[in-house]
């Protein structure tokens, strides 16, 4: 098989949450652009049309469907919308997130804690399990999960969104080992500083500080477009990574090396 084809997604199809923007929305566009059907969950009706119609016009077939991640119920239906419409689910990108800026855990509240936790870890195992089953039973399927610098680093502002990004590394070497006997890959992506909504406020003149810091730190000096996760991503959901299972391949300019 040649490189390109290792490569190309052709008839594969590919669900990721929070796509509609941000790491998703590039990951999304990036597999679409490899071939493969790409269906999106985010909550905002708006900016789910705007991102349906760009992976629209890469040719593939492609949906959106308004589903909040920490809904519990809405996460098996919508996924059954996904594979009655487009097919099989071959590719989860798990990518869904929020965080919340406390300050520490003096003051992070129970329920910011809470939302955090059922967004960026609770909903990471709910849905794997609906995909792995429906993966398991035709012995093939990729999952990508999404961790963070704070994946390996501690956070005094961010706790409960530091607790869940390396909870992630560990739940993905765990679900690596089980599924793999099924023909499953399970992988993560730690993107380094990336100019998304989240990373807003550490940009802005408030914590330029902590800014200042973070490109100071990172060896390619400058912050990392969402686009450039897109790459990695279809690595990992493609069939150049059917013997690499349980790994986290870090995007981030060098940034955790230093």
């Amino acid at each position: 098989m040649s490189t390109s084809a290792t490569f190309d997604l052709t008839g594969r199809v590919a669900l990721v949450t929070g796509g509609n923007g941000g790491i998703g929305r590039g990951i999304a566009l990036g597999l679409a652009e490899a071939g493969a059907a790409v269906a999106i969950f985010g909550r905002n009706k708006e900016k789910n049309a705007r991102v349906l119609a760009e992976l629209k016009a890469t040719g593939v077939p492609a949906m959106a469907i308004a589903v909040d991640v920490t809904n519990r119920a809405a996460l098996e239906p919508g996924f059954r919308q996904v594979e009655a419409e487009l097919g099989p689910v071959d590719i989860l990108v798990n990518n869904a997130g929020i965080v919340a800026l406390s300050g520490g855990v003096l003051q992070e509240s129970p329920e910011s804690w809470d939302s955090v936790i059922e967004t960026q870890l609770n909903a990471v195992f709910l849905l794997s399990k609906i995909a792995g089953q429906s993966m398991a039973a035709r012995k093939r399927g990729k999952i990508i999960n999404i961790g963070s610098m704070y994946s390996y680093f501690g956070s005094g502002l961010v706790p409960s969104y530091s607790a869940a990004k390396g909870a992630i590394i560990q739940l993905t070497k765990s679900m690596a080992i089980e599924l793999a006997p099924h023909g499953i890959q399970v992988n993560a992506l730690a993107p380094g500083w990336i100019e998304t909504d989240m990373t807003a406020a550490v940009r802005g003149e408030e914590l330029k500080a902590m800014g200042d810091a973070i490109l100071a730190r990172t060896p390619a000096g400058r912050w990392g477009l969402p686009e450039e996760l897109a790459g990695p991503a279809v690595f990992l959901a493609s069939s150049a990574s059917d013997f690499v299972t349980g790994e986290t391949i870090r995007v981030d300019g060098g940034y955790a090396i230093c």
